[in-house]
Parts: structure tokens; C-alpha cells; sequence
């Protein structure tokens, strides 16, 4: 089967939507990590809430393609982890202070599925520019 540039540039584009939208997922769960343990700034305050990315795909009518990319980041509506400390300036009147709704064991199993999508991308793409290139030097032959 006989394929055209087209293909390739397809390949690159659909590929590189894929990138793009792992790169900002990792953004997402790293400002989720580093915020993990932090604090209301004010007693009794609601601290920092976990953030989901989502994705949405479209067609790309320059590829005619479906592509991805990070769709609305979302706030995780999963209760706060509470403890007791009176001491704490963020603590309301009862003692309790809240911290993020966020498990850094989960978000680093996300981290890890991001990378791994990610690197699939690049794979994709270093394939295709060998392609790209076995071809060209093909034509040169």
C-alpha cells in the first residue's frame, strides 16, 4: 500500500495532540502534589481542592483527524482530610483543620500513566521521522 506525505503529517499531528494534552495533565497532578499539605490561609478556610483533568477530542480538518487535547480541569468534590490541631492558625473553632482532598499515592499512579502516555507520543513521532527519513533517502538512492 502505496502512502503519501499526508500520512506522515497526520501521524506527526495526531501524535503531537497527544503530547500536549499529557504535558498538561502532568502540570495539573504536579500543582496537585505540590499542594498536598497546604493549609486555608484563614481559620476554618476551605484549603486547596484536587484538580481532574479531562479530554476532549476534536476534528482536525486540516489532518482529517481526530486529535486530543486537555479539556476543562474540574475540581475534585471529594471531601477534605480533617485533623485536630488547635494549634494550627487554620484551625476553626472546634481545632480542625482541613487539608486537601489530596492522596499523593494516586496522584503519583497518575504521574506515572501521563509519563508512559506521553512517551508512547514520542515514540510515535521519533518512528515516524525515521519513516520519513528511510524514505527520503530511498528517493535518493
Amino acid at each position: 500500500m502505496a502512502s503519501d506525505g499526508s500520512d506522515f503529517a497526520r501521524s506527526m499531528g495526531i501524535a503531537t495532540s497527544g503530547l500536549r494534552a499529557q504535558a498538561g495533565r502532568m502540570r495539573v497532578i504536579s500543582e496537585n502534589i505540590a499542594n498536598a499539605d497546604s493549609t486555608a490561609s484563614s481559620a476554618g478556610g476551605d484549603p486547596y481542592r484536587r484538580k481532574v483533568p479531562t479530554f476532549s477530542s476534536t476534528l482536525d480538518r486540516a489532518l482529517d483527524a481526530k486529535v486530543v487535547s486537555l479539556g476543562q480541569i474540574k475540581p475534585d468534590q471529594s471531601d477534605f482530610r480533617v485533623k485536630y490541631e488547635p494549634s494550627n492558625p487554620a484551625a476553626d473553632a472546634s481545632g480542625n483543620v482541613k487539608y486537601p482532598n489530596v492522596n499523593p499515592l494516586v496522584e503519583m499512579t497518575d504521574l506515572r500513566d501521563a509519563q508512559r502516555s506521553y512517551e508512547a507520543n514520542l515514540n510515535v513521532i521519533t518512528a515516524t521521522r525515521r519513516m520519513i527519513q528511510r524514505t527520503l533517502d530511498i528517493l535518493k538512492a
